[in-house]
């Protein structure tokens, strides 16, 4: 399935539409405010082992995933007062934060440090799928094996055909990743410079 949304106001029988794929399991393209990208529902343990088969990707290393809030990142992940402040004045954003999972997170989405990266993107589309869905939502970037970047939703689709559920096509995006910080133990570590601005931390 192939879907048009608008990127400034979604329609909302369109993002319904869309949740409701994911909570049967599927795997959806949509896109972010960094890459577009690949996910399902992250409480779909099937569907996160169909994502690991077409990322051809180790199952050592957890995806990361998308909230909806910062209030609905402190469902899934111990947030300090640290962390709220610094994340509070960079959400939503190009940013991928490593915070402690909660119980509430699948073992599957945590590290063998029990931490899990989780972004609040600065896109209305996977925002309002989040909302829709009531879970976060898986997120690795839509590229071939190689990493090859896709240029737009139609390559996409192309390239994985009837491998995923729907791609939702909401315009260019600027293909550039995220930066990656951790606020683990309030103690921030810059563990990749992408397009948000990690000054702050340095």
């Amino acid at each position: 399935m192939f879907v048009k949304i608008n990127p400034e106001n979604p329609q909302q029988r369109s993002i319904s539409k869309i949740a409701d794929i994911l909570r049967d399991g599927g795997v959806i393209a949509y896109p972010t405010d960094t890459y577009y990208g690949i996910g399902c529902d992250i409480m779909n343990k099937k569907a996160i082992q169909r994502i690991y088969q077409l990322k051809q990707r180790d199952k050592k290393k957890p995806f990361s995933f998308i909230c909806s809030s910062l209030k609905n990142i402190s469902h899934y992940a111990k947030v300090s007062n640290y962390a709220y402040k610094t994340m509070r004045r960079l959400l939503p954003g190009p940013y991928t934060f490593v915070l402690a999972g909660s119980k509430l997170v699948p073992k599957i989405m945590l590290t063998r440090r029990k931490t899990a990266g989780i972004r609040v993107p600065d896109n209305i589309i996977c925002l309002s799928l989040v909302e829709e869905l009531g879970n976060p939502i898986l997120s690795t970037s839509a590229t071939r094996p190689d990493g090859t970047v896709f240029e737009d939703a139609y390559f996409i689709e192309d390239f994985f055909g009837s491998r995923i559920n729907a791609v939702i096509d909401g315009g260019p995006v600027p293909n550039q990743p995220s930066s990656v910080v951790s606020l683990d133990r309030d103690i921030p570590e810059i563990i990749r410079e992408g397009m948000g601005d990690v000054s702050i931390f340095e």
